[in-house]
């Protein structure tokens, strides 16, 4: 097959040209991977191939996650193809924990939102981070604070003020994670975060926001008007 086949996805917008009408957050997984394949096999459209690739190994995170015996078991992934799919991995991680990204929280917070995915997403079970800021909402640290199950964690405010005040946070953001990875809060999740603001509220430690983060999708409080 040639480069141009991605084209020829009947009734379908091609990857390349949705991305560049719509942008690269527009694409299905299927689509994403088809750009980075760029060919599919003898018979095979690029992104009916994309579709069994991520259908073999269970999801994006699993692909690009196997080892190099597991990723070349497949009809068409060489050295070359894992060798490009690992640099993609390592330079989004460095993107998204390149100091830059602690300057200032909230002055994007689509990027805010990206990097607590990018620590969040690719836990099986639930985990419970806060990043604490400085009066100027920049980002002191952030730490996983509680680990639970995979449909649940327990939080103790408490913990969270007190490492607040070790840290001589002003303001903290809270995070977590929903292993099934839809990302729509639970009333647990709304009632937590109502304990932690009452918590922080009695020593002047704002909660600014709190992210639930799914599989490609992330809920923010602060935006749905809950903070």
């Amino acid at each position: 097959m040639s480069s141009q086949d991605m084209s020829l996805w009947p009734g379908e917008l091609a990857p390349r040209e949705k991305l560049m009408r719509d942008g690269a957050a527009a694409l299905s997984d299927v689509e994403l991977l088809a750009i980075f394949l760029r060919t599919g096999l003898p018979g095979i459209h690029v992104l009916q191939r994309a579709e069994q690739l991520l259908a073999h190994f269970g999801s994006l995170y699993h692909l690009i996650s196997a080892d190099y015996a597991q990723f070349t078991s497949q009809k068409g992934l060489g050295n070359a193809t894992y060798a490009q799919l690992q640099a993609i991995s390592e330079l989004a991680l460095r993107l998204f924990s390149g100091p830059h990204l602690l300057e200032n929280a909230l002055l994007n917070p689509k990027v805010t939102q990206h990097y607590l995915h990018s620590l969040l997403v690719h836990h099986e079970r639930e985990v419970f981070l806060v990043l604490f800021l400085d009066n100027q909402h920049r980002v002191i640290r952030h730490q996983e604070m509680f680990a639970g199950t995979i449909s649940s964690v327990v939080v103790h405010p408490r913990e969270i003020v007190r490492e607040a005040l070790k840290a001589n946070a002003a303001a903290i953001i809270l995070a977590h994670n929903h292993p099934s990875g839809k990302a729509e809060p639970s009333h647990a999740d709304r009632l937590i975060t109502e304990q932690v603001v009452n918590a922080c509220r009695l020593l002047e430690i704002r909660v600014l926001d709190h992210l639930v983060i799914g599989r490609g999708e992330c809920v923010s409080f602060a935006e749905r008007g809950w903070l």
